[in-house]
C-alpha cells in the first residue's frame, strides 16, 4: 500500500488521541461525543496537506480490505463535488482552497449543509475514522483558537461553568509536531488546504 504520510504522523496521532482520552476522563458526562453522533460531520471545513495525506492512506488501506466500501465512499465524494464545485472558493480542479480574503470569506458559508462523504449514511459512523483529519479528532472538547478563544461543541458541556469548561481544555499538539510534518510535506511539494471530498474523490 502506498504511504503518503511522513513517518512522524503516527506519533502526532498518538499524542492527539492521548490528549483526547485525558480530556474525556476530566470531562466525564459533559463530553457527549459517541459513535453515531454526526454533529461535526455536516459542513465543509479546511484540511491541510497532512490531513489529506492521512486520508489517502486510509482510503488506500480500505481498498485492500473492502473495495466495495471504498468505492461507495468515492462515489459519495464525487457526487458531493458535483454539487459544490461551481461555488468552490479555490481551484475546483485541484481542490486547493484560495487564500485570498474574499475566498476565505466565501468559505465561511460554503457547503454548510453537505454531509462528509466519509460518513456512512446508514450507521452514522466515519468509514475512515482511524485516518480522520485533526479537526475531527479535536471536535467536542474545549480547544483554544487564536481568533475566537476557547471553542467547544454546542452539544457538549451543558450545565458546566466557564471555569469547569476551561479546566477541561485540550492541548492537542503541545510540541507543534504538526507544523514540522507540514514543513516536511511542503519540501516535497505537498502544500495548500483542501476539503475532505476532494481527497476521497481522487
Amino acid at each position: 500500500m502506498c504511504r503518503h504520510c511522513p513517518a512522524g504522523d503516527s506519533k502526532l496521532v498518538q499524542i492527539v488521541d492521548a490528549a483526547l482520552l485525558d480530556v474525556a476522563r476530566r470531562a466525564g458526562e459533559w463530553l457527549v461525543c459517541r459513535p453515531g453522533c454526526t454533529q461535526c460531520c455536516t459542513g465543509a471545513f479546511a484540511i491541510n496537506a497532512l490531513d489529506a495525506a492521512r486520508l489517502r492512506d486510509g482510503l488506500g488501506e480500505l481498498k485492500h480490505i473492502d473495495l466495495q466500501r471504498a468505492n461507495r465512499i468515492q462515489l459519495r465524494a464525487r457526487a458531493y463535488l458535483q454539487r459544490v464545485a461551481p461555488q468552490f472558493p479555490g481551484d475546483s480542479n485541484s481542490g486547493i482552497l484560495s487564500e485570498t480574503d474574499d475566498a476565505q470569506e466565501r468559505f465561511l458559508s460554503f457547503a454548510d449543509d453537505e454531509v462528509c462523504p466519509a460518513l456512512d449514511p446508514q450507521s452514522g459512523i466515519c468509514e475512515v475514522y482511524r485516518y480522520r483529519p485533526m479537526t475531527c479528532r479535536v471536535f467536542g472538547p474545549p480547544v483554544r483558537n487564536e481568533d475566537s478563544g476557547l471553542g467547544v461543541c454546542e452539544l457538549c458541556f451543558h450545565g458546566a461553568s466557564s471555569d469547569e469548561i476551561a479546566s477541561c481544555e485540550m492541548n492537542p499538539d503541545p510540541e507543534h509536531l504538526e507544523d514540522e510534518l507540514l514543513a516536511e510535506l511542503a519540501r516535497s511539494g505537498e502544500s495548500g488546504s483542501t476539503i475532505v471530498a476532494y481527497v476521497l474523490a481522487e
